[in-house]
């Protein structure tokens, strides 16, 4: 008997089918392909991960630099993204998921306080030092934390995706646009409405 395979995961949230009738741009699943034979060195290089970030952004005073199929084209079709992570003193990545990748950090510099949690709720939570490594599966609400109050720390990571997406959990449902209804809001965290317009307020940085 024949092996079945599954489809290929999507690279993007959603691919909605268009109505037999209409004439439109075409989307793909993912970045068209240039002709081989016009590809380059620089098609395969990048310095985007070479600066750093601004980490006085409030309200999280992180900074996170991706590498995509417009900063690094040869990346395109390989399933992979890097990201440089600049942490201000307390800076935090909060919890967050990315549904198309799992994804492995190394420390730098600094330390830093990183974990998830699984479908159990169960918390796995590390301290890591420079040159230490840490792995989050795929879909799964993660965390990062500069547990410094002053000094900066830095971060690099890299997943197996070429658009992992990013849910932060926080911003997902207090500023999603619309906004969720606030009944729904204040059931799920069992707050009232003056909570809510504050939390709101507090994520707008």
């Amino acid at each position: 008997m024949g092996r079945v395979k599954s489809d290929p995961d999507p690279l993007q949230d959603y691919c909605v089918s268009p109505s037999p009738s209409s004439h439109q741009q075409i989307f793909l699943n993912g970045v068209l392909c240039k002709d081989p034979t016009q590809a380059t060195v620089s098609d395969f290089t990048t310095s985007a991960l070479s600066r750093p970030g601004n980490t006085q952004t409030k309200p999280f005073m992180t900074n996170v630099t991706v590498t995509t199929t417009a900063n690094l084209p040869g990346l395109n079709t390989m399933g992979l993204t890097m990201a440089r992570l600049d942490f201000g003193g307390s800076g935090v990545v909060p919890p967050h998921v990315h549904p198309r990748a799992s994804e492995v950090t190394v420390c730098l510099d600094g330390v830093l306080l990183v974990g998830f949690v699984d479908t159990s709720g169960r918390v796995f939570t590390q301290e890591l030092h420079p040159g230490e490594t840490f792995v989050f599966p795929k879909g799964l609400i993660h965390f990062l934390y500069n547990i410094d109050t002053v000094s900066s720390a830095l971060a690099v990571s890299g997943l197996n995706s070429q658009n992992p997406g990013t849910q932060i959990v926080s911003l997902s449902s207090f500023n999603s646009k619309p906004p969720f209804l606030e009944e729904v809001l204040k059931s799920a965290y069992d707050i009232n409405g003056q909570d809510v317009a504050r939390i709101r307020k507090s994520l707008q940085g």
